[in-house]
């Protein structure tokens, strides 16, 4: 049995009309899976993020044009190049939707309209086609015709509030999480929809919004304005309802402390010789603790910092408290745990120098059906010829059936 007949999803067909992040991370995960992914770009310019660089794949030829922030996004796809405004362009993608079952994409509502291409002109002709839109504010409400960033969906969701320090600016996350989780909520849509296709044959819209993905991912920090009526607020790396759950400075570096509940706290006090605050009154629970937070956290601070981190992390390991070390980018993807994870792989990619690109893996370990890695990020346009001869044939099989 080869890789394909083990994946999960090796019967569907997936076109992808998005670009940049959420829709592309989306796509990506769903053609791990095992899913066909036709990534369909705009002649000439292809994905935005093809550009977003340096640093780039060294080519083995020619100019620079693949960089790795297009990378991340866009395994597992063939690349196809359309011109929108052309009719037989159009035409091409009218008759591969007639053999697909999803398609994504984050064009701004109504965007597609123009070009004959939008669900609300199609669905009656794709009745079982399930149909993924993603854009910064969804399809209804006072914001719908704005454009959608990362960025803004951070700032305009309520993510910066709480990010940062106290008395510093607002800060967004390292990485587009916003995009990200709103390409994990695309995939589970998209697979409740098929569910639902398989079960009735009916397809359906998936309106998914940047904004309203990162307002749910307030969480615990959204209810608990919810239940309180007070926003919260940025408190750099303390955590709003556990005391101590945070980043201290050591002797020779930082560490983070993660104190889950009150018997790990006691004994975190008796590791660090300070066994006295352990039995303070003060300090005896989580909410005296969150109460005091100012005085026990400042008594904690002073004492770390006499102490070397990886004694006290080896110490935190051997009495059952969390904690770990702050690891830089390049440690984590060398680390063993990447390693045993498989969380670095490498692709065979014939236009790079070295002959091979480098990815971050899959985190997903499926027992019978797992994700397999067989096409590397394609060039722009790469297999428009061979997904045009498909439809050919497609529609020649049609004709003699």
């Amino acid at each position: 049995m080869d890789d394909m007949e083990k994946t999960a999803l090796n019967d569907l067909r997936i076109l992808d009309l998005s670009r940049i992040l959420a829709g592309p991370s989306c796509t990506q995960l769903l053609g791990d899976l095992g899913g066909d992914v036709i990534k369909v770009e705009r002649k000439g310019h292809g994905d935005d993020t093809r550009k977003w660089g340096p640093p780039y794949v060294e080519p083995s030829e020619g100019p620079a044009t693949e960089s790795a922030y297009y990378l991340a996004a866009n395994r597992n796809k063939r690349s196809i190049a359309f011109d929108f405004e052309d009719t037989q362009d159009q035409e091409n993608l009218l008759a591969l939707m007639e053999t697909a079952d999803v398609v994504v994409e984050n064009f701004k509502p109504g965007g597609l309209v123009k070009y004959g291409l939008d669900y609300t002109q199609l669905a009656a002709r794709f009745p079982a086609l399930v149909w993924c839109s993603i854009s910064g504010f969804g399809k209804t409400g006072p914001n719908a015709h704005r454009p959608g960033y990362d960025l803004l969906a951070q700032g305009y969701g309520g993510l910066m509030s709480i990010t940062g320090e106290a008395e510093g600016e607002p800060m967004k996350v390292g990485v587009g999480i916003t995009d990200l989780c709103t390409g994990l909520h695309a995939a589970v849509a998209i697979l409740a929809a098929l569910r639902h296709r398989d079960a009735t044959g009916e397809g359906q819209l998936i309106d998914l919004a940047l904004v309203d993905v990162q307002m749910a991912m307030l969480a615990n920090q959204g209810t608990n304005y919810l239940v309180s009526g007070k926003s919260p607020t940025r408190a750099g790396n303390q955590h709003p309802n556990i005391v101590p759950y945070q980043v201290f400075e050591m002797a020779d570096g930082h560490a983070i402390v993660a104190v889950g509940n009150d018997a790990q706290y006691q004994r975190f006090c008796a590791l660090i010789g300070l066994p006295d605050l352990a039995d303070d009154p003060r300090f005896a629970t989580n909410a005296l603790r969150i109460e005091n937070r100012e005085i026990i956290v400042a008594l904690l601070a002073t004492r770390l910092r006499d102490i070397p981190r990886d004694e006290l992390l080896a110490g935190m390991d051997r009495n059952n408290i969390a904690g770990g070390p702050i690891n830089t980018v390049g440690q984590i993807l060398e680390s063993d745990q990447a390693q045993a994870r498989d969380m670095k792989i490498e692709m065979t990619q014939e236009t790079a120098k070295s002959g091979k690109v480098t990815m971050i893996g899959n985190p997903i370990k499926l027992s019978r059906t797992p994700v397999t890695f067989r096409h590397p990020p394609p060039l722009c346009g790469a297999d428009t010829e061979d997904v045009l001869a498909e439809i050919a044939q497609a529609h020649r099989n049609e004709q003699t059936s």
